[in-house]
């Protein structure tokens, strides 16, 4: 079997997670970053094709006719067209619930950042402002406790209902909102939209991005939260019309925003969401902690191998097997 990888950096930096699972599955091409407008002279007329974020496009199965095996390092696989691959027998499979605890924590490492005050604090600190105190402590830029607040969790998949979990040992009232309700049981209180909008001081994305989640935070829902409220980002940045959140941030209608993921990535230089007030972005992280990405390449070799064995897993097309 001939196998190409066509963007290793996306979860591997300098060898420091392994490859080997993968590639000694077949006759392995590596590839560190391709291009999309590479793609398919890459894969050229390679059986199996690993990618993250690479556009797996009706034109590249059309010239790549041995292709029928296309493995994600991802949950999400809307970079693929999976009709395509339905048209050209090809099997796409993801890898589903592997970052739940990391993202889980890079969620609420937001969260804490903002009503601790973290950076705010430690800049402090780095100007010289407590060599120069004359108390043990100064605390002029205010924080607060998370307890009693209420946590708004849009979408209450695997990594949703760890935050609730999360949210709950913080003692904060927990609401959801979601398309399957009656899967919540005691772990939040499902609620509409609007009232989870209304009622959260924090407001945080767990959902795919479909059709109807595209854009869905946007001036209308942004102008529903509280002007205290903060929100979280750590889904898929198209949930989010940036601009209406630039200009709520500039405008106080909320107090602030934690971004991990952005509509066009890398961030461009134009993105909205670029110095506006009261925001904290990392740059799509917080998935990528090693025993993390260690366990992503673990499902990612074991989808291969199964697939070779035809007893294909978390398989999300109806390819003609």
């Amino acid at each position: 079997m001939k196998l190409v990888i066509l963007d290793s950096e996306t979860v591997s930096r300098g060898g420091d997670v392994t490859l080997d699972g993968i590639t000694s599955l077949g006759d392995a091409q590596v590839y560190g970053f391709t291009p999309n407008d590479e793609v398919a002279d890459k894969i050229g007329d390679a059986d199996a094709v690993i990618c993250n974020k690479c556009l797996i496009t009706e034109d590249v199965f059309e010239r790549c006719p041995n292709l029928k095996y296309v493995g994600l390092f991802a949950t999400g696989y809307n970079n693929v067209d999976l009709a395509a691959a339905d048209k050209h027998g090809a099997a796409v499979c993801n890898v589903p619930a592997y970052s739940t605890d990391s993202v889980a924590q890079h969620t609420f490492a937001l969260i804490l950042n903002h009503f601790n005050k973290i950076r705010a604090y430690a800049d402090t600190v780095d100007n010289g402002d407590w060599v120069n105190y004359k108390l043990f402590t100064y605390f002029y830029i205010p924080t607060f406790e998370l307890k009693g607040m209420t946590l708004g969790i849009i979408g209450f998949g695997d990594i949703g209902r760890r935050v609730a979990e999360i949210g709950k040992v913080f003692g904060m009232d927990v609401v959801t909102y979601t398309r399957s309700p009656q899967k919540v049981g005691d772990a939040a209180r499902a609620v509409s939209l609007d009232e989870l909008l209304a009622v959260s001081d924090v407001v945080t994305m767990h959902c795919p991005l479909t059709d109807d989640t595209k854009e869905m935070i946007n001036k209308d829902t942004l102008a529903k939260m509280k002007p205290t409220a903060y929100f979280v980002n750590t889904a898929r940045g198209g949930v989010v019309n940036e601009q209406d959140l630039a200009d709520a941030l500039n405008n106080g209608v909320i107090a602030g925003a934690g971004i991990d993921t952005l509509t066009f990535e890398p961030m461009r230089e134009d993105c909205a969401l670029r110095g506006a007030k009261n925001i904290t972005i990392t740059p799509h992280i917080a998935w990528a902690p090693k025993q993390t990405r260690e366990r992503l390449l673990e499902v990612v070799a074991e989808n291969l191998r199964r697939w070779k064995d035809g007893n294909a897993q978390n398989v999300v097309n109806n390819y003609n097997k």
